[in-house]
């Protein structure tokens, strides 16, 4: 195992522990261990984990006594939670129920173009589906993102999930470390061109042969707040379900047409902060929304393929995101 001090060190961080908000709650912070975990540093102390990112945005994690109890290294633990895309998978790749194929969408405000993955309901044929965009967290189109977008299109969407790392080769799949190098690369990103990218693919969607009309935008973390900026920008968006994404400011509120369903974890501090003023900014512009906390989760509780995700809520989540769909893009079975 690694000390804490020792290994934000070695990673360039500054972790002592009056820096740390909530700190007291461990009661030996310097006789923890530690590892990195996705940039962020995973604490254990007795019975609690806690994980904080660089310094902030300190949260507990509880139920994490067996990897303390286990007698297992901080490599072994490393692995045991970092995700799981092949257990998490729902709808495999080769599904009959599906038909899918790599799409370039062009993107001359933006890019120049960019890459996702097109998913419909393999009986569906030529008639009309309802779309829906799907919006990756920080790391680009993984295999959870597209796993996503194929149950969509088993429950009888057409689903589109860009990859906002298509300039620079996509998400690296072949990396030893894809999550790592994924966020690594994003960080290089042109923000204001991969929004363009996110328009220009919502309006292929809704402009396609194939498509009623009809767009919803579901994204995660990052992806959440593409969808409240979507709710601003994009004409014509039916529905939108951002799960845990940055809000826009609250001057931006009386833009907002498109019905919302806005779903929150219970300890997720710098997101929640800011929603108190921007629920109120959407109430006195008449913005037609509805948003859920979910007590106790942490940030990423829909994510099945991480240590965060919580079987309950995101089963709860998920259900109203599915029905709000269904009512706002008037679904008809394939």
């Amino acid at each position: 195992m690694m000390n804490l001090l020792f290994l934000a060190s070695a990673y360039g961080l500054s972790a002592h522990a009056s820096s740390i908000p909530n700190a007291q709650k461990l009661k030996d912070l310097s006789s923890g261990t530690a590892l990195l975990l996705e940039k962020e540093i995973v604490v254990q102390a007795g019975r609690e984990r806690a994980y904080f990112n660089a310094g902030k945005n300190f949260v507990f994690l509880n139920g994490a006594a067996k990897f303390a109890t286990a007698g297992m290294s901080a490599s072994m633990i490393l692995a045991a939670l970092s995700p799981n895309f092949a257990a998490a998978q729902v709808v495999a790749k080769d599904d009959k129920r599906i038909s899918t194929q790599m799409l370039d969408v062009a993107s001359p405000k933006g890019s120049g173009s960019i890459k996702g993955l097109l998913a419909r309901p393999a009986n569906a044929g030529s008639k009309k589906l309802p779309a829906i965009l799907v919006i990756h967290e920080n790391r680009g189109l993984n295999p959870h993102i597209e796993d996503i977008t194929r149950r969509l299109a088993v429950d009888g969407y057409m689903a589109f999930a860009p990859d906002a790392l298509t300039g620079l080769g996509g998400y690296p799949a072949s990396n030893p470390q894809p999550e790592d190098k994924a966020r690594e690369m994003f960080a290089t990103l042109n923000q204001a061109n991969i929004f363009e990218d996110f328009l220009a693919s919502a309006t292929m969607l809704q402009t396609r042969a194939d498509s009623t009309g009809k767009l919803g935008a579901v994204g995660f973390c990052y992806g959440g707040g593409i969808v409240q900026r979507l709710a601003i920008s994009q004409p014509g968006l039916n529905a939108g379900v951002p799960f845990y994404g940055n809000l826009p400011a609250t001057t931006e509120a009386v833009k907002v047409k498109a019905p919302l369903l806005i779903h929150f974890a219970g300890v997720d501090e710098r997101i929640n902060a800011a929603w108190p003023a921007y629920e109120a900014a959407l109430k006195a512009a008449n913005a037609p929304f509805t948003a859920h906390t979910y007590a106790g989760t942490q940030h990423g509780f829909n994510n099945d393929t991480t240590p965060r995700f919580d079987a309950a809520a995101a089963k709860l989540a998920w259900g109203r995101t599915m029905e709000f769909f269904n009512r706002q893009l008037q679904l008809t079975p394939a």
